[in-house]
């Protein structure tokens, strides 16, 4: 059996200093908003290469924060691809304001930022690129469109941590980034948890006093806030994992290796294509092929886990239905959604396993 994601070989690389900093936590007993979520902050934001990071619950929660300390709400239009996981929509629809979709180029799954100024329009504040998959958008290109029509941009970074454009990391080109640290992603914590990043010491502290119910002084209420506060004891197991990840990219840069490598001479399939000056993080190893389902049954049959992200784009979903969009609306992302499949790829899989999922594809096709 080849699972889609494992997290053995991880857990087990670290779970000495996990217990050991578990006992820690527990025997401080402070439990919220205390030193390891300061640390991680700062240990963050400098991997990052950005001057402020605020922990979140989620990365959810880190776009409509975002959104929220921006001042865009009812009548504002923020533009977002249109093969997005649903989360990016909901974040905008929270604050009260329209995702406007714009489709995604073919061949990286990333907003084409050449169908961006089209959807411009008098009540656009925001321009939201989603990293998909482990690969940065084209960001140069993106904010020089944002610079020129005097937009924000909010990256949704929640799939991309330490890709880059033109050598500048993901999660640090926009006025704010959100990001999610959910088990799966390639730092992840333990749990839910997400981070706000950013150069604005202004915005910065914003998002600090709205997550943590719009208070800076307990008991002392500025605005209207959330609770949206990253959990100490994740904080503390992100802290731990952070010095690993540059490993762990690398590995999943060899398997992606061996993935093109084992499937480059099976015609049926299309392999994922970085966009030139961007870095590729693998987050995800999708491929894509008109005969996605059958061949997602046939790898189950043999025991090899896939998932397909995602099989309704936004605008189809039934929680959008108000947009009134019909199938056909967003072609390309719809292709997307009917031809794409993510094979697995985690921290611990060895090159064996990486030739029987290639083998076993190349045997569906024959």
């Amino acid at each position: 059996m080849i699972p889609f994601v494992s997290f053995e070989a991880m857990n087990t690389q670290i779970r000495g200093q996990i217990m050991q900093k578990f006992e820690s936590f527990y025997d401080k007993r402070w439990y919220v908003l205390g030193e390891e979520v300061r640390a991680f902050e700062q240990e963050y934001a400098q991997w990052n290469k950005t001057q402020h990071c605020v922990g979140v619950a989620n990365g959810l929660d880190a776009l409509y924060l975002s959104l929220r300390v921006l001042g865009i709400g009812v009548g504002d239009e923020v533009i977002v691809q249109s093969n997005t996981y649903i989360a990016t929509a909901l974040a905008i629809s929270y604050v009260g304001a329209t995702p406007v979709f714009v489709e995604p180029r073919i061949d990286t799954y990333n907003l084409d930022y050449q169908l961006i100024a089209a959807k411009i329009t008098p009540r656009t504040k925001a321009i939201m690129p989603v990293h998909l998959y482990g690969q940065i958008c084209e960001m140069e290109q993106i904010k020089q469109i944002a610079d020129k029509h005097n937009l924000y941009i909010i990256e949704d970074n929640a799939q991309a941590h330490g890709s880059t454009h033109k050598g500048r990391l993901a999660g640090s080109w926009g006025h704010l980034n959100g990001t999610s640290f959910y088990p799966s992603k390639n730092l992840g914590a333990l749990g839910d948890a997400g981070a706000v990043t950013t150069d604005s010491a202004e915005l910065a502290q914003k998002i600090s006093v709205l997550r943590n119910y719009g208070s800076e002084k307990r008991y002392y209420n500025e605005v209207k806030g959330v609770n949206s506060r990253l959990d100490e004891l994740q904080a503390a197991f992100l802290r731990i994992k952070l010095p690993y990840l540059a490993e762990w990219q690398a590995e999943r840069l060899q398997i992606a290796a061996w993935y093109f490598e084992g499937l480059k001479d099976i015609k049926e399939i299309i392999l994922p294509k970085t966009a030139q000056d961007v870095t590729h993080v693998f987050h995800l190893f999708v491929i894509r092929t008109p005969k996605r389902d059958e061949l997602q049954a046939f790898l189950q049959k043999n025991e090899i886990g896939t998932v397909i992200h995602y099989p309704i784009p936004p605008h189809l979903q039934e929680a959008y239905r108000d947009l009134g969009f019909a199938k056909g609306a967003f072609p390309i992302a719809e292709e997307l959604a009917d031809t794409s499949l993510s094979l697995p790829l985690y921290i611990g899989m060895n090159r064996l396993q990486v030739e029987e999922v290639c083998q076993t594809i190349g045997k569906f096709f024959r």
